[in-house]
This record gives structure tokens, C-alpha cells and sequence, in this order.
């Protein structure tokens, strides 16, 4: 059973203010020729496939064009929704869509119904289980401790009351701890969205969405493929792909990438001005690449944006890196967000406001309102 594994699309969205909708659109197309050569026996599509949960008009035709292709084929495409996405808009006719092959999550109801395939070893199982929240789960598993997305997942999955003697596959879009980000990902206060890979134990192959790097996790059977376009500079060194996983006979299992080549590349530069505008310099790139463009200029370049955009069209960042930038000082967060708690961060925050620290019986009026505003999540 050949699987081809795809995740984030994020149609719509803008990196720095630049619309990635015709860079979107070609990717798509380059998908498809590979789907032409693959021949896979199904599509997994692991969620965000639109930037916000209320799309533009253009990300969703662009949408609708890529399903209707895939439709055509005559191939299964399995799609949940990601954190980005609308799960009911997502999910909107889901039911006429079964009979083109096209399978769509709906909305976590408390149980996830398998779709089976087959091959010449039996069937194969596929799950597909949404971006949940400990709250939208715990509606659902009332007798059940369900604090922390670990516990949110594995009372989804053991919903499923898996068949251990089939292949199954899940569809699903976690973080799961230890997995790399990039600085296009949405982060967690406190790492609190991270999910424990024991949870799924259960399945033959994990089809993740959520992390933008292609990479796996624990072992190729639980696996990130990555975004199909570089989102943030801090993805310039990715090599993007989609993902062919192809299951054997029970526990037989091999995973592979083929490298999809974008129109336009994210890619960074640095020198001085005279340098970056020289012939010899630039001369062999790919102008049409996205930029961000490191002067190291002591003196500030009048319109330097302007008059590098002569050469470079699609510059989206401009910074400096020389004396008066470095005694300056560049304050990196780094991420330490991650790495404290709200109640953590609520401290830090009135500390500064007032001057001292709070009180145990603020400390704990405030971690009460925490878990109730994340009790009435959605």
C-alpha cells in the first residue's frame, strides 16, 4: 500500500506581506506530477491546508481546482483540519465527497470511524483524528482524567479501539514532543500543546501535520513530511518534499521523499551594498527569489529597500549587521516563551507591573482562572 503524505499547505497565506498564492498554485501542480509518477493508492493530506480559519476566495478555488484534480484520478485522499483551519467549514459536504473518493474529518465527535483499503496482505485502516484540544475531548470522555493534550490524544485514540492484527494508519496534526520547529508554526506558552509519541504505538505509519521541517519522530513509522513551501527564513535550509510511505505485510514498513522544486525560493544574502549590487555578484542567482538581504554597511543606505528591489524584486526583509547594530544590541527571545508556564509568565508580567511578586493566594486565584479559560476552549 503506497501512502503519499502531504501537511500545511497554508493556501492564503502572506510571508512578509507577500501574497505565496501563485507559488501555491505551481507547487500544487508540481504535487501532481508526482502523484502521476508515484501512482500512490492514497493521498494523506494531514491538516492546515488554509492559512486562517476563514480563507480568501482565491485559496479556496485554488483548493477545490487540487481536490478535483486529485478526484479525476481516481485516487483516495484522505484530509483533516489543522489548528490554522475551520474543522466545520473544512468539513462542509464532506458526506457527497465520500463518492469521489475524497474523505474529510468531521468535527471530533467522541469516536473516529476507520476507512479501509486494501492491498494483496489484507486491509489497511485509516483514521483520521483533527487537531483536538484537551477540552474539545474531554466533552466527549466525561470518566476520564483529560488535563493535558497527551491524555486528550490517547483518549482519541483508544476510542478507536484499534484491531492490532491490520495495518493502521492515523492522519493527525499534534505537536508531539521532540520535534523541531521553525518560527512560522504557532508556539504553545509552555510547551503545553506537546504530545507524548507512545500514544501512538497502535498505528503502522502516522501521517503528522503541524511541524513545517520534515522529519521523524522516534522512527520513520511516526513522521512529519513537512510544508511543500518555505514559510520563514528560518526554513531556508529545509529541503522540501512530500513524503511516500509504503506498508509491506504487517510491520513492514519503508519511507521515502521526492524534493519538490519551488518557482521562487526563500534565500538570504549579506554584504555591503556596492557588493550586493555588483554584476559579478548577483550575476547566476535566481532574482526572482524571495530575499532577505543583510547589509553590512557602517553607514545606513538611503532607500536602500527601494534601489534593491531594482535588482532583487521580491526582497521581503532588509536588516544590518555592523558596529552600531552590534553595540545596540539585538534582543533574541529565542523561544523562551516555550519554556515557562502561563502562571510563570503572569508572574513575570505583574512583577514588572507592580514591583513585587504576587501572593500565594493571587498565585492561585490566577492559576484557576488559567484552567477554567482553557476548560471553555473550543
Amino acid at each position: 500500500m503506497k501512502l503519499l503524505h502531504l501537511s500545511d499547505l497554508h493556501l492564503g497565506k502572506r510571508v512578509n506581506e507577500f501574497s505565496m498564492l501563485e507559488d501555491q498554485e505551481y507547487i500544487l501542480e508540481e504535487i501532481l506530477r508526482v502523484l502521476d509518477g508515484e501512482q500512490p493508492d492514497a493521498v494523506l493530506i494531514a491538516g492546515d491546508v488554509y492559512d486562517k480559519p476563514v480563507p480568501p476566495a482565491e485559496a479556496v478555488q485554488l483548493f477545490d481546482k487540487f481536490l478535483t484534480k486529485l478526484a479525476a484520478k481516481n485516487t483516495q485522499t484522505f484530509l483533516i483540519s489543522g489548528n490554522h483551519d475551520s474543522s466545520e467549514r473544512l468539513a462542509f459536504g464532506a458526506r457527497l465527497m465520500e463518492g469521489s473518493g475524497i474523505h474529510i474529518s468531521p468535527v471530533y465527535g467522541g469516536e473516529v470511524k476507520p476507512v479501509e483499503l486494501a492491498d494483496e496482505f489484507g486491509p489497511v485502516r485509516v483514521y483520521l483524528l483533527p487537531f483536538v484540544k484537551p477540552a474539545s475531548v474531554k466533552r466527549f470522555s466525561p470518566e476520564r482524567e483529560i488535563g493535558s493534550y497527551t491524555e486528550a490524544v490517547a483518549a482519541a485514540v483508544d476510542a478507536m479501539d484499534l484491531d492490532p492484527a491490520v495495518r493502521n494508519v492515523l492522519v493527525t496534526h499534534q505537536f508531539v514532543t521532540g520535534a523541531s520547529r521553525s518560527e512560522s508554526e504557532e508556539i504553545s506558552v509552555g510547551g503545553s500543546d506537546n504530545v507524548d509519541v507512545s500514544v501512538f504505538d497502535g498505528f503502522d505509519y502516522v501521517a503528522l501535520g503541524h511541524v513545517h521541517g520534515p522529519q521523524n519522530i522516534g522512527s520513520e513509522r511516526v513522521r512529519y513530511c513537512g510544508t511543500p513551501l518555505k514559510y520563514s527564513f528560518s526554513e531556508v535550509k529545509h529541503a522540501k518534499s512530500v513524503t511516500i510511505a509504503e506498508l509491506g505485510k504487517k510491520g513492514e514498513l519503508t519511507v521515502r521523499t521526492v524534493p519538490l522544486i519551488p518557482k521562487r525560493d526563500l534565500a538570504e544574502i549579506r554584504g555591503t551594498y556596492m557588493e550586493l549590487t555588483a554584476k559579478a555578484f548577483y550575476e547566476g542567482k535566481n532574482r526572482e527569489d524571495y530575499y532577505h538581504i543583510t547589509l553590512t554597511d557602517e553607514e545606513d543606505i538611503r532607500d536602500a529597500v527601494g534601489r534593491l528591489r531594482v535588482i532583487y524584486p521580491n526582497l521581503m526583509k532588509l536588516d544590518y549587521d555592523n558596529l552600531r547594530t552590534r553595540l545596540g544590541g539585538r534582543v533574541e527571545v529565542a523561544r523562551q516563551v516555550e519554556k515557562k508556564t502561563p502562571l510563570e509568565l503572569f508572574a513575570e508580567f505583574y512583577r514588572k507591573q507592580n514591583n513585587q511578586d504576587m501572593s500565594s493566594e493571587q498565585a492561585s486565584l490566577v492559576e484557576g482562572l488559567i484552567e477554567s479559560i482553557w476548560e471553555e476552549e473550543p
